[in-house]
């Protein structure tokens, strides 16, 4: 009998909340991530780097007692670092440990946030919430530097608020709604001034929301570098628009809800293949598979979860990833069910990695998936985010009898001195068709958990 396969990802920390997470995003060059609740709230958070030290304080390598610091930083955001010292002899980008800083968090919005998205050089951020306001911070300490409102007047009627938004360039923000319309609005000042009024309005889904959109690459002969076509996925269709000349292509109806999309490249070229997938997730479970410029129907299938547990998330693994599981010219992508599971689908021999399937959670559907830049994944989902590293050589033997120390309590209290700290009563989010972000607010969070 043939030895079963290690795991591929183990988990190195979670983090409870005290609302479900409706948005997560990944700093492009910093190990930041960003995530957004249904309380409105928004929390950042920084992982270790190699170049941060481990103090060894034991001769066999066990973990020293974890500790929690409540402190404020200088713009008054309520700050948590949990510290873990470990052995020096395995290095933080092997292990993936070391501190863990919740190092500002706020109340950004009445009702829930919604989506939330970096600019190119991930010094601005953007959040947008039920309230249907859109807001540019700093990253680095969450000051709002601009905000515009889009659920006004006519907009209200329509039930015009944020479902996804994506940066296209330096210049311009895609803003997508409830009401089916994909807004274009002018980016000022680097970034930090938002203006108000759509230069641009598309429907490429009639009145169905739209649920995630991804950039095209750029042209080679692209003076600028960003893309000017996107594809989007929203209600039963998959569409193709332009900066310059709207919606160029719109699927044939697939008769179940598209829910998430991803670019592949670099798989093998030949006959009709130009070497690039589109991979959509869908609500009944499967990943379809678009050949690009191909976008009347899908050309394969890969079926991931059974009996209706639908895809809420997607997203390709970095290079290197698959411990010998991949041929040339192949490549994995990580999906996240309704039912907490993650899975993994190898694109090139179509098919699922069964070996290498993770929990996110035992009740929620993991709604976030991406890795940061020293290629920890982090996935997000309920009243939970957890943060996996590769599971090679980790102390204490990996998944099975880990050890696990617990934290005090993560208080998720409103930020004080955040310049824009919001107040009133939440309203309910609505996400029509959608179940992933409709999770009842849940308070009381609890520790920090690592598995070691």
């Amino acid at each position: 009998m043939l030895p079963q396969m290690p795991v591929m990802f183990d988990t190195i920390c979670t983090v409870p909340l005290q609302s479900d997470v409706f948005a997560q995003v990944i700093h492009p060059s910093e190990p930041l991530f960003l995530i957004g609740l249904s309380s409105g709230h928004v929390h950042a958070y920084k992982l270790p780097t190699e170049t941060d030290s481990l103090d060894d304080d034991s001769d066999n390598g066990s973990a020293s007692p974890i500790k929690l610091a409540d402190a404020s930083n200088a713009n008054g955001f309520s700050q948590i670092t949990p510290s873990l010292r470990r052995s020096s002899t395995t290095s933080l980008s092997e292990s993936g440990l070391g501190s863990i800083d919740t190092f500002w968090k706020t109340r950004r919005h009445k009702g829930s946030c919604r989506t939330l998205g970096f600019n190119h050089d991930g010094d601005i951020c953007y959040s947008a919430g039920s309230d249907g306001l859109v807001k540019a911070f700093l990253t680095e300490t969450g000051r709002v530097v601009s905000k515009i409102a889009i659920a006004q007047g006519a907009y209200a009627e329509d039930d015009d608020v944020p479902t996804v938004m994506h940066v296209l360039s330096p210049q311009t923000l895609l803003l997508a709604t409830d009401s089916g319309k994909l807004r274009l609005h002018d980016l000022r000042e680097g970034g930090r001034e938002i203006v108000s009024k759509a230069s641009q309005v598309w429907a490429p889904h009639g009145k169905e929301h739209v649920n995630a959109l991804i950039p095209l690459p750029a042209s080679d002969t692209s003076t600028s570098g960003f893309s000017k076509q996107w594809i989007s996925v929203g209600g039963t269709t998959l569409a193709v628009t332009d900066l310059r000349k709207g919606t160029i292509a719109t699927s044939e109806d697939q008769e179940v809800e598209l829910t998430s999309v991803a670019l592949v490249r670099g798989l093998k070229k030949g006959g009709t293949s130009v070497g690039e997938k589109v991979v959509v997730g869908q609500g009944d479970g499967v990943l379809s598979l678009w050949e690009k410029g191909v976008w009347g129907d899908l050309d394969e299938r890969i079926v991931v979860g059974r009996n209706g547990i639908g895809i809420e998330s997607l997203v390709e693994l970095p290079p290197g990833a698959g411990h010998g599981k991949l041929k040339l010219n192949e490549k994995l992508v990580a999906t996240g069910l309704e039912d907490g599971r993650v899975r993994f689908a190898r694109i090139g021999r179509n098919g699922i990695v069964n070996d290498m399937d993770l929990k996110h959670d035992e009740i929620d559907g993991a709604i976030g998936l991406g890795f940061d830049v020293e290629g920890r994944m982090i996935s997000s989902g309920g009243n939970v985010v957890k943060v996996w590293t590769e599971a090679k050589g980790l102390p204490g033997g990996g998944r099975g009898g880990a050890a696990k120390h617990d934290l005090s309590s993560d208080d998720d209290s409103d930020a004080s001195g955040a310049g824009d700290s919001s107040e009133g009563e939440e309203r309910t989010s609505k996400r029509k068709k959608r179940k992933r972000n409709k999770g009842k607010d849940k308070s009381g969070g609890k520790a920090l958990e690592f598995s070691l």
